[in-house]
C-alpha cells in the first residue's frame, strides 16, 4: 500500500478540526450554508485570502465534505485562459450533480492569473460570477493586485490569519504522539518557528526528519530545517508589524525577519503611508522611523551596537501604536523605490569601477583619486567638445568599451561612437585598436596624479 504524505494524511477531515481560523469560520460558514438550503446568497462568490499554508484549501474541503457537496478543485494558474476558464468553470458552474446538494467549485491561486496575458480569463470568470447556480469559492495569498479589483468588488473577502507558533507545536505533537516517534519539544518548537506560520510546511519539514531518523532531535532539526522563501518572509513581517495588538508582537516580527535592518526599513518608509491614512499617525510612524535609521547608522558606523534594541523597538512597537485615531488601509505593498534604484544603477556602478581601475593603471594613481578627480574632467570632455573626434580619439586611445563611452558621454554617446567608428575606417583598422596616446591627455592624466604617484615612491 502507497504511504500517504504527512500533510494529507493529517488534513483536517472536519470543519472544527481546521485550527485558529474561527473569524474565518464565522464569514464563511453562513454563506456555505445559505447555498446548502438550495437559497443563492446576495455575492456567490467567496475569496479566501492569507499567507500560505494556515489552512484555506483545507477549511474548504472540509467544507465540502460535511454539508455535502461535490467538490471540483482545480489550480487558476493552470487553467486561466478564457477558454479554459468558460469550458471548465462555466460548464460547473451550471451543472446539477447526481448527488448532494451541489457542486462547490474551488479556484486555487487565483492571484498566479497575469493582468495582460490572462485578462480575458479574468473576464470570463467575473461572467460565470454573475450567473452561477454553484458556489465558487477562490483562494489568494495577495488578493491586492490590481488586477483582481474587479473581481474583489463581487466576492465575499474571507481573511485567514497566520498560525501561531503554540498552535503548529500543538499539530507537531500531536503527530509525533500518533506515530510514536521520539520528538523533543525544542525541535518542534524550532520546526514551528521556522515554518513562520505556515503549517504545511512545518509538517513536511517533521515529516522529512521522521523519515530519515525516525527521530525528531534539535540537532538535527537545525541541520536540515531550511528558512522560507524571502518573499513570504517579508510580506509576513510587514503584517505582524502594522496588525500588532501587542508590543512584543511588533518587536518579535523585526527580530525575527530574515531581512537585513536596512531593507527593512526601506520596506517601512515606502509602505507606513499606503497603510496609515490619519495625518497624525503618519506623523508619528515617520518620527519613529527616523530615529531608527539614526540609531541604526549609530550602531554600524560608530560601533555602538548596544543601540540595536532601539532600533527594534522603533521598527516594530514605534511603527505599529503610532496608529492612534486612524484605521488601517488594505492597499497593497509596493517595491521600496530606494532598492529599485540602486538595482538599476548596479550595472553602471560596475563600468564606473572598470573605468577608474583602467585609467588608474595607466596614470598610476589610486581608483579613488581617478574617480573624485580625473572621471568629472572626463565627463565634461566627452560631453561639451565641439568636435566629436576629440572624446573619441580619447575612446580608442584607451580602449574604452561600448559602456564605458555611454557612461562618459551620456546623450552624446552615439555621436561619439560614430566618430570612432570613422577614425577607425580611415586607419584600416577592423575590430582591434593599436593602443594610441592621445596628445596631451596622458601628461594632463599623470599631471593631476603626479604628487600622489611621487608620494608613494
Amino acid at each position: 500500500m502507497k504511504r500517504l504524505p504527512w500533510v494529507i494524511k493529517y488534513r483536517p477531515k472536519r470543519v472544527d478540526e481546521v485550527i485558529n481560523q474561527d473569524k474565518a469560520k464565522q464569514i464563511l460558514i453562513p454563506w456555505i450554508e445559505t447555498w446548502a438550503k438550495g437559497k443563492k446568497p446576495s455575492k456567490r462568490a467567496a475569496l479566501l485570502y492569507g499567507p500560505p499554508g494556515v489552512g484555506k484549501t483545507s477549511l474548504i474541503e472540509a467544507i465540502a465534505k460535511e454539508y455535502g457537496f461535490e467538490l471540483l478543485e482545480l489550480n487558476a494558474s493552470d487553467y486561466r485562459r478564457d477558454t479554459d476558464i468558460r469550458r471548465i468553470v462555466g460548464s460547473a458552474a451550471t451543472k446539477k450533480p447526481l448527488f448532494g446538494k451541489g457542486i462547490l467549485i474551488l479556484l486555487d491561486e487565483i492571484d498566479g492569473i497575469a493582468p495582460k496575458e490572462d485578462a480575458g480569463g479574468l473576464k470570463a470568470l467575473l461572467e460565470i460570477i454573475g450567473y452561477t447556480e454553484n458556489p465558487i469559492v477562490m483562494t489568494a495569498n495577495d488578493p491586492w493586485k490590481d488586477q483582481l479589483r474587479p473581481l474583489r468588488d463581487v466576492v465575499l473577502l474571507v481573511e485567514f490569519r497566520q498560525l501561531s507558533t503554540t498552535h503548529i507545536l500543538k499539530l507537531l505533537e500531536r503527530i509525533c504522539n500518533t506515530e510514536k516517534l521520539y520528538c523533543e519539544k525544542e525541535a518542534l518548537k524550532y520546526i514551528a518557528e521556522r515554518s513562520m506560520g505556515d503549517v504545511r510546511a512545518a509538517i513536511n519539514d517533521l515529516e522529512a526528519i521522521a523519515e530519515g531518523y525516525r527521530k525528531v532531535t534539535l540537532s538535527l532539526a537545525k541541520a536540515l530545517v531550511k528558512g522560507r522563501d524571502k518573499s513570504i518572509d517579508l510580506w509576513r513581517t510587514l503584517n505582524s508589524i502594522y496588525y500588532a495588538k501587542y508590543a512584543w508582537q511588533a518587536k518579535k516580527a523585526v527580530t525575527n525577519s530574515e531581512e537585513d535592518y536596512e531593507t527593512l526599513l526601506a520596506w517601512l518608509n515606502d509602505n507606513t503611508h499606503k497603510k496609515y491614512k490619519d495625518p497624525e499617525d503618519l506623523y508619528r510612524a515617520y518620527e519613529a522611523l527616523a530615529r531608527a535609521s539614526l540609531f541604526l547608522n549609530r550602531a554600524k558606523f560608530q560601533g555602538h551596537w548596544s543601540l540595536l534594541s532601539y532600533v527594534f523597538d522603533l521598527m516594530g512597537p514605534g511603527v505599529a501604536f503610532a496608529r492612534v485615531k486612524g484605521g488601517i488601509s488594505r492597499e497593497r505593498y509596493s517595491y521600496p523605490e530606494k532598492i529599485k534604484m540602486m538595482a538599476q544603477l548596479r550595472q553602471v556602478r560596475e563600468v564606473r569601477e572598470g573605468l577608474a581601475s583602467k585609467i588608474a593603471d595607466r596614470v598610476q594613481a589610486s581608483r579613488a583619486v581617478v574617480k573624485n578627480e580625473v572621471l568629472p574632467y572626463l565627463y565634461v570632455i566627452f560631453r561639451n567638445s565641439r568636435d566629436p573626434a576629440t572624446p573619441a580619439r580619447i575612446a580608442l586611445g584607451y580602449r574604452l568599451t561600448r559602456e564605458e563611452v555611454k557612461l562618459l558621454a551620456g546623450p552624446r554617446a552615439d555621436e561619439v561612437l560614430k566618430a570612432a567608428e570613422r577614425i577607425r575606417r580611415a586607419r584600416g583598422v577592423d575590430v582591434e585598436v593599436k593602443e594610441e596616446k592621445p596628445k596631451g591627455l596622458d601628461a594632463f592624466l599623470s599631471k593631476r596624479s603626479g604628487r600622489r604617484t611621487r608620494r608613494r615612491t
